[in-house]
Parts: C-alpha cells; sequence; structure tokens
C-alpha cells in the first residue's frame, strides 16, 4: 500500500484488473470491486465513489450501491485500440472522507467478430480482370497471389487459403499459408485459354468466418486470343430489372394520359351541356320592352332627339335637333304614328279600287 501523505492527501490503497471478451451487451457484468477490494458498501455510499479520469470512463460504469461494474456501452476492441496487442484500458476509482485512489484495467480479449477482407485480386462488377499465363510456363509458375487481411488480433487474424472449386484442378494449386496461385503440370494445346478459380480465405477464429474471391485465368500467347475467350456478360437479374422498370412506367403513362383524357372530355361535356341549359331557358324568358327614361331630377334634365340627314359628300351632311322629349311628346308621336299608319291603309285602299277600274274599262273597250 503507497500513501502520499506529504503534500496531496490522497492513499494509493489497491489496484485491480479485469478481463472481458468484447462485444459484451450493455450492463454486462465486469467485476465487484467492493469485494476485490475488500471495501464496505457503506464506505462506498459514504465516500461517493465514483469513475474519474480516463477517455474510457463511458465504456464502464460503477453501481455505488452494491459495489459492481458493469458495461456502460458496447466495447469494440477494432474501435479502441486498432491493431494493438494486447488491448486494455485504465480508469481510477476515487473515494472521499478520506480520499482513496483505486486504479483498475481492464484487458479486452478479441473475439472472432470480423471476416477476412481481399485486397487483391479486386473484384469489379461489370469489368473483368483476368491473369495471363503463357503456353511455354514451367511447373510451379506463379500465376497470381490471393492477399487478405483480418481487422482481428491473434490467433483469429491467422489466414489460410484453400481452392474451392476450379475449370482445372489438375492445372492449378493454392498455397494454404500465402495464398500463392502456381501450376502444378506443364500446359499443353489441348488446355482451354479460360479459366476460372474459386479461393476461399478462412481464418482461424472458434467459429472460424471466411471470404471468398473469384480469380480468372487466360492461357494463351497473345492478347487477342483472350479478348476473344473473355467477353463481358451482363447479369441476366439486371435485364429483367430494367426491363420491368420500362413495363411500369409505360403502363404509368398510359394512365395517366387515359384519366387526362377522360378528364377533358367530361369538361366539354359539362359546357356543352351548360350551354344547352342557358339557350333553352332564353328561349322562354318574357321579352319586356325597353323605354327610355324621363329624368325629372339630375345631370340629364331632358332627353334630345335627333335626325341624321346625310349625303355621298360627307361635307354636306346635316344635324336636325328637335326639341326635347317628354311624356305629352312621347304620347304625341306614338299618336301620330298610329294616324299615319292609318293614313297609308286607306290611300293602299284607294290605289287598289281605282286599278280595278282602270282593269274593267279595258276589258269592256
Amino acid at each position: 500500500m503507497l500513501c502520499f501523505l506529504a503534500y496531496i492527501p490522497t492513499c494509493v490503497v489497491g489496484q485491480i484488473r479485469y478481463s472481458i471478451p468484447e462485444e459484451m451487451k450493455k450492463g454486462s457484468f465486469v467485476g465487484n470491486v467492493a469485494q476485490d477490494l475488500g471495501l464496505d458498501i457503506k464506505r462506498l455510499r459514504s465516500g461517493r465513489a465514483r469513475i474519474v479520469t480516463g477517455d474510457n470512463v463511458k465504456y464502464i460504469e460503477l453501481q455505488s450501491e452494491t459495489g459492481i461494474l458493469v458495461v456502460g456501452k458496447r466495447i469494440d476492441r477494432e474501435e479502441i485500440c486498432a491493431e494493438i496487442t494486447p488491448c486494455s484500458f485504465t480508469f481510477d476509482i476515487i473515494l472521499e472522507n478520506p480520499i482513496e485512489l483505486h486504479p483498475v484495467t481492464v484487458s479486452i480479449q478479441d473475439q472472432n467478430d470480423n471476416a477476412p477482407q481481399i485486397l487483391y485480386p479486386v473484384q469489379t462488377e461489370g469489368s473483368l480482370v483476368a491473369e495471363l499465363v503463357p503456353r511455354s510456363a514451367d511447373v510451379g509458375y506463379l500465376v497470381s497471389k490471393v492477399v487478405a487481411i483480418d481487422m482481428d488480433s491473434g490467433q483469429n487474424a491467422w489466414l489460410s487459403y484453400k481452392l474451392q472449386k476450379a475449370t482445372d484442378r489438375a492445372l492449378f494449386e493454392v498455397g494454404a499459408q500465402n495464398g500463392e496461385i502456381k501450376t502444378v503440370r506443364q500446359i499443353t494445346d489441348k488446355d482451354i485459354v479460360k479459366h476460372r478459380l474459386t479461393v476461399v480465405v478462412e481464418d482461424n477464429g472458434q467459429p472460424s468466418r471466411s471470404a471468398t474471391v473469384t480469380v480468372n485465368v487466360a492461357v494463351a500467347d497473345s492478347f487477342p486470343e483472350v479478348i476473344s475467350e473473355f467477353t463481358v456478360t451482363t447479369d441476366p437479374n439486371y435485364n429483367d430489372n430494367l426491363t420491368f422498370y420500362l413495363i411500369l412506367g409505360l403502363v404509368t403513362v398510359s394512365v395517366l394520359f387515359i384519366f387526362v383524357l377522360i378528364a377533358i372530355i367530361s369538361v366539354k361535356i359539362c359546357k356543352w351541356r351548360q350551354q344547352r341549359y342557358f339557350y333553352k331557358s332564353a328561349a322562354n324568358l318574357p321579352v319586356i320592352p325597353y323605354y327610355p327614361p324621363v329624368y325629372a331630377d339630375g345631370t340629364l334634365q331632358h332627353v334630345h332627339n335627333y335626325e341624321m340627314c346625310g349625303t355621298t359628300d360627307s361635307r354636306m351632311s346635316d344635324l336636325k335637333f328637335v326639341r326635347p322629349y317628354s311624356q305629352n311628346t312621347l304620347m304625341n308621336v306614338s299618336r301620330a304614328g298610329t294616324m299615319q299608319r292609318e293614313k297609308r291603309e286607306q290611300m293602299d285602299t284607294d290605289v287598289t279600287s281605282e286599278v280595278r277600274l282602270f282593269n274593267d274599262l279595258l276589258a269592256q273597250w
């Protein structure tokens, strides 16, 4: 037990260490500091025990009522330590009255939570990469090498390689430890140009995780021969999806066009019906004669009547004003019109009689 009493009344009472696996759930048990440090629960309460210092306080929580440490946040070893091995973090538990400091170290055990990642050959969609092997290649010719890494540590990061599928298993092999692809025998003229190898990369964790990579190999002496054999094939699912979306778009546009056409026709029919109804209603309306108003009061005291006399020469035109209309004037005009109409009818009757008399005289003659 080491105590610093000269300048700071702080006493480093004891240090404890815990080891936990990564990826533990929040609230999982880490350790009982009250039991491991020999502290009484009442002392933890009265001393206001709490975690201080360190940047990793958020990962561990202290239950002062019970003296138990629990996981406060999901712990990912790769996030905290990256490639550093071993991985651990430290924090302090402090108590007051008197002040006590208890350092706590938590070691994180790596779990096999990451699968291998393929670095080479790069897998790209829509393009094809092939390794070229001449037909004159000897036995053990290095064709290519599969490169992979694992983010885990220790034995979980140990990788092994094996050939899962091959067009000709008797021609190629894969190194179990280094991922090197080499020829097993001499290449003959009977060997085909295009070869496809499927390599599985597996780690040493429990349970193990794996990744798969496809390596294309072209056995040829000239580049044009390779091009004629290796053609990029389009994924049939892509064509099916494209056809489906094209048909869906065409159907959508057609339905919208039909709806718009029906709406236009409906509007036209409604307008036509309204016009017919208006015309029929207008034909049944009574005709109300219009008489010009006589303004007894106001700015226009009288309604003036005038006659327009025009000639072919506009300069000889004349405008004749007549006295203003009144109620008596309108009555006199109406009576004068009636008398003129009766006089005209009488004259027509006299002329007709004279014509008949003349015709009778001609007939007697």
